[in-house]
């Protein structure tokens, strides 16, 4: 493996690290908060490399920088490759990419966060059936303007009890943790796209005041608003909350190993999501 094939990036985002020591150094990464793996694409065929990215550690997100133009051109596999290792974000070709711009990246918001859970939790291995896919998608998407569970059941035509029989009959955890991470995902977005104050921000969300937002962040996922503005990426925060739901026992036990393992430790379940879309870095803008 070439040295320069794959990095990673770590906070403070100021240099790229080369990977010299395999999983071990991805597992690492994975420990830190809002860190990357950097993979500069080659046309040349390296099974070895394609299953380590596939196969990173949940929470370390990817950016992938294509090969040059030509040989994109000759590769018909390289979009399915794309869609199977997940990027967070896909650059076109570039020799030397500054740590800067690959920060940008990763602070970009998920072009669709409803879409982009699903297929997340699809790569962690928790295959659920397409009607709960949809039930998790629509459940994100009313995060957007509901706080509360009996809002939440409303808006999906459910009740309370329904709701949280359908989603515990699944092995997944309660409504209103569903609904709590998904409005700290789209606070975190704006943590890491905006200059205005943690309180600012509280308000907009719908929470009464910076501490209240702060005590939901730590009592879920064991980090303070501080730390979402700092640490870049959405995926290891929810990372974050997946393990912290495996062990309060909010997930079912082969789930909870799942993610104790990491994606693909063993033979993957076939996915009932669609593929991931491969992502494109964006500028600073807030999700809706």
């Amino acid at each position: 493996m070439a040295a320069h094939t794959l990095s990673i990036l770590t906070h403070p985002y100021r240099q790229l690290q080369p990977v010299t020591r395999d999983r071990a150094q991805l597992k690492e990464a994975a420990r830190l908060p809002g860190s990357a793996l950097i993979w500069r694409m080659g046309p040349e065929r390296r099974e070895g490399i394609h299953a380590l990215v596939e196969n990173r550690p949940g929470g370390l997100s990817l950016i992938a920088i294509l090969p040059p133009a030509r040989s994109v051109e000759r590769d018909p596999e390289l979009v399915r490759l794309v869609n199977r290792t997940r990027p967070h974000g896909l650059l076109p070709h570039h020799g030397e990419p500054h740590p800067t711009d690959l920060a940008t990246v990763l602070s970009r918001p998920p072009l669709d966060l409803c879409s982009e859970i699903t297929d997340y939790l699809a790569w962690r291995g928790l295959v659920v059936d397409r009607d709960t896919a949809q039930l998790l998608r629509r459940i994100v998407e009313l995060s957007a303007d509901l706080r509360t569970v009996t809002a939440l059941a409303r808006g999906l035509y459910m009740s309370r009890r329904a709701l949280g029989r359908r989603l515990m009959t699944r092995g997944l955890p309660v409504p209103s943790h569903w609904l709590q991470i998904a409005r700290i995902l789209r606070v975190a977005v704006r943590l890491q796209n905006s200059d205005a104050s943690i309180v600012t921000l509280a308000y907009a969300a719908g929470y009464p005041d910076g501490f209240s937002m702060s005590n939901q962040m730590h009592r879920l996922i064991g980090y303070r608003p501080s730390q979402l503005r700092e640490y870049l990426g959405w995926e290891w925060i929810f990372e974050a909350w997946l393990r912290a739901e495996a062990e309060k026992g909010g997930l079912a036990p082969a789930s909870a190993e799942r993610i104790r393992v990491g994606p693909k430790a063993s033979a993957p379940p076939p996915s009932t999501f669609p593929a991931a879309r491969p992502g494109r870095p964006r500028r600073n803008r807030s999700v809706a």
